[in-house]
């Protein structure tokens, strides 16, 4: 963590949310999430104050007030683990980096080099074992490009495993090269031209191909040209009528998140929800918009998932051979809502995108319905307010009995396990 100011739970990805999202079967109708946070009245006896404190915003902005000393951090803990809950239900960084670092000179020969971060400072070479290797590489109208190696897992204490899943990456760039024939030179500082991306490098597993669902009936929810704003998190989202071409239930067999490859560092995450059977729209005019502007229309439909996806899955990911997603037919849910998550730390202006996702729908019934529980915490600063500078913090989520007691009697199958945070969960 370390991060010099307080972190609040919140939607941005500078801010923090702690969620786990299971897939799994029979699906239960009248149980989909179990989230927690601090009573308002805790809040209120921590703040001193007998006022009301049920705007987010009031706590927010005290919260941002606070200064904070080595004694109070201590103190926050001590309240995150005794306050009351409320549940409800229906990094970058340089210290301790792996870094390959290269160049192209003047003479067209590529030099690349294995090094390591103990901390802030100059990165030293590996002198242990040379891990990373340059494949080529050139330099053209101003713009360096290198294509290297290096094994998965090295077995060198000053290399990082590429593990299977999401890695946190840094970059960095410098102006001037290195001169290796003059004494002392080295690579020179990079300033601000730095950044950090969570990205797979692995997969997860052997994904389903395409090729298997072909000749099968889809659905696609997908943006259409959506011009992303040039502002560094953006939530979009866009409501849907339920496929009409299915008069009988269905069963979804697989689904794919479908997004265009140029804009694969945009999309942080996605997720298709299911409106509440209650929910009202006009057909001939649904919602489609920056979420912060639409969320009084779809407020009624950001509950209950039906697909969630983020940096690091597998686009295909297809059900077991006894459960599928119900789709389709006289089924109460009538509408759903995709909310897409765009990350623009560089603020680039004019991407146009239609990101989006498919259902494959499978010619017959399976023997479950399959469904989607969500567990943790609430995106917002009562349920999250992590301390400046601090090296770990905890925070318990619960599930109350009148949440569980909706569980089937046989038990359910958990089929896969989504966590979800920021940059600072672990």
């Amino acid at each position: 963590m370390n991060k010099n100011e307080i972190t609040l739970g919140g939607l941005r990805t500078k801010d923090e949310m702690c969620l786990h999202i299971f897939s799994y079967y029979p699906r239960m109708n009248n149980f989909y999430s179990c989230l927690s946070r601090n009573d308002m009245s805790a809040w209120q006896s921590m703040m001193n104050t007998s006022s009301s404190i049920s705007n987010n915003s009031v706590l927010k902005q005290w919260l941002l007030n606070i200064k904070w000393t080595p004694e109070l951090a201590v103190k926050w803990q001590e309240f995150y683990d005794n306050a009351a809950r409320v549940v409800y239900f229906g990094t970058g960084g340089m210290k301790g980096a792996d870094i390959g670092i290269g160049w192209v000179d003047q003479a067209g020969n590529v030099h690349f080099q294995d090094r390591y971060a103990f901390g802030m400072g100059l990165p030293i070479i590996d002198n242990t074992t040379t891990d990373w290797f340059h494949l080529q590489g050139r330099e053209q109208n101003g713009w360096t490009s290198i294509q290297f190696k290096r094994l998965l897992d090295t077995c060198d204490s000053m290399d990082v495993p590429i593990i299977s899943g999401t890695n946190i990456l840094i970059f960095a760039y410098g102006l001037v090269d290195p001169d290796l024939l003059r004494s002392g030179s080295d690579i020179s500082y990079h300033d601000t031209r730095r950044g950090t991306r969570i990205i797979p490098l692995r997969s997860y597993g052997n994904p389903s191909s395409e090729e298997k669902f072909a000749g099968l009936d889809s659905v696609d929810f997908r943006v259409s040209n959506y011009r992303v704003p040039s502002e560094e998190s953006n939530y979009y989202c866009k409501v849907y009528k339920s496929p009409a071409q299915f008069l009988t239930k269905r069963h979804a067999v697989a689904h794919k998140v479908l997004i265009d490859s140029a804009n694969r560092d945009l999309v942080h995450h996605l997720v298709l929800y299911e409106c509440d059977p209650a929910a009202v729209f006009d057909d001939t005019n649904l919602p489609d918009d920056v979420c912060d502007n639409v969320y009084a229309h779809v407020h009624m439909c950001m509950s209950n998932s039906a697909i969630v996806w983020a940096v690091g899955g597998d686009d295909i990911e297809e059900f077991p051979e006894e459960a599928g997603y119900p789709i389709g037919g006289d089924l109460p849910v009538k509408y759903y809502v995709l909310e897409i998550h765009y990350d623009n730390p560089r603020r680039t202006l004019n991407r146009i995108d239609s990101t989006g996702v498919r259902f494959y729908i499978g010619k017959e019934l399976r023997q479950y319905d399959l469904g989607f529980l969500s567990f943790g915490t609430g995106p917002n600063p009562s349920s999250l307010a992590i301390p400046p500078q601090a090296n770990q913090f905890v925070v318990d989520s619960y599930c109350s009995p009148r949440a569980t007691q909706h569980l089937p009697e046989s038990g359910i199958t958990l089929l896969s396990a989504f966590p979800h945070t920021h940059l600072q969960g672990k």
